[in-house]
């Protein structure tokens, strides 16, 4: 790198991008839009490529520049976190755990998954719901520690990722006791006959299920789909249809009588998985969540 390299061109040149033009990151930043130009003009000279060029009224990244953007990404947003980490070094004594959750894992499932890490004193758990690639993504920007899904990390040549399987369980039905004492006569057949809800392709768990019905020749009657698991068992509670759910949580879904099971799920799994950055876990919490072995009910 040149030594003439300053990170503070580097910034301007970020907020450029990311606005889509000078005139609007001049504004953002509350200087004259020479002022930016010539910053970024700077950059590009020290690192001896054009990193923007003209398209239409803005400017669109070159191939260098989209490789010095991917490069400003993860120094920026790191250094966005730097108050936090600060702040949290200096406060009353804890352990930090920052939990990715794939919007497709169910609720009380995660619930079930962090249980070995709950009672450890001073916890700070942070828990962030999203869609799997993105928690992938800052998974590797190291702004979680793990992430928990119901599928594994795929291959990827440019972020080493590493699975670690917590366990799996078999699947069944549920359905509040009208549309169970219905479903309970010529199960699983009886499923043709009665409003369904189902998680949609979200979960990994999508497609197996569809599969299972197929090849029972069960066509089903579905009312309701959903990302979010919660929403799911609310309105199955209520009575909208019955609904799948992993036979690990039986004990959580039936607990307050509203609900009833109308048979298994047979062959249907639904499985849960760790994914971090490290082939050797350090993190002691990561370590503790991957130690309990994790059974079918």
């Amino acid at each position: 790198m040149s030594t003439t390299f300053n990170y503070k061109h580097l910034y301007y040149f970020w907020v450029v991008a990311k606005e889509g033009g000078i005139t609007r990151a001049a504004d953002k930043l509350g200087m004259a839009v020479q002022t930016v130009s010539a910053q970024v003009r700077e950059l590009e000279r020290s690192l001896g490529y054009a990193l923007l060029k003209p398209a239409g009224r803005g400017l669109v990244l070159t191939d260098a520049g989209l490789a010095a953007m991917q490069q400003a990404d993860q120094i920026f947003q790191l250094g966005e976190s730097l108050p936090d980490r600060v702040r949290d070094a200096v406060s009353a004594p804890s352990v930090r755990l920052a939990v990715g959750i794939s919007d497709g894992l169910p609720k009380l499932v995660v619930h079930r998954l962090l249980q070995p890490v709950l009672g450890e004193p001073n916890l700070r758990l942070l828990c962030h719901e999203g869609e799997f690639d993105d928690l992938l993504g800052d998974l590797a920007l190291h702004r979680l520690d793990v992430v928990l899904s119901d599928r594994p990390a795929p291959n990827n040549a440019n972020i080493k990722l590493y699975n670690h399987a917590l366990g799996s369980s078999a699947m069944a039905w549920f359905g509040v006791a009208a549309l169970a004492k219905v479903g309970a006569s010529n199960f699983p057949g009886s499923l043709a006959t009665l409003p369904m809800l189902l998680p949609t392709g979200h979960a990994a768990v999508r497609a197996r299920l569809d599969l299972w019905l197929e090849q029972g020749a069960i066509r089903p009657r579905i009312v309701g789909e959903f990302e979010d698991s919660a929403l799911l068992k609310t309105f199955g509670a209520s009575g909208m249809g019955v609904f799948p759910a992993a036979e690990w949580v039986q004990d959580d879904l039936l607990a307050d009588g509203g609900m009833q099971r109308l048979g298994g799920c047979e062959g249907v799994m639904e499985h849960f998985y760790a994914i971090g950055t490290e082939k050797k876990v350090q993190h002691p919490l990561v370590l503790r969540l991957l130690q309990p072995a994790l059974h079918n009910p």
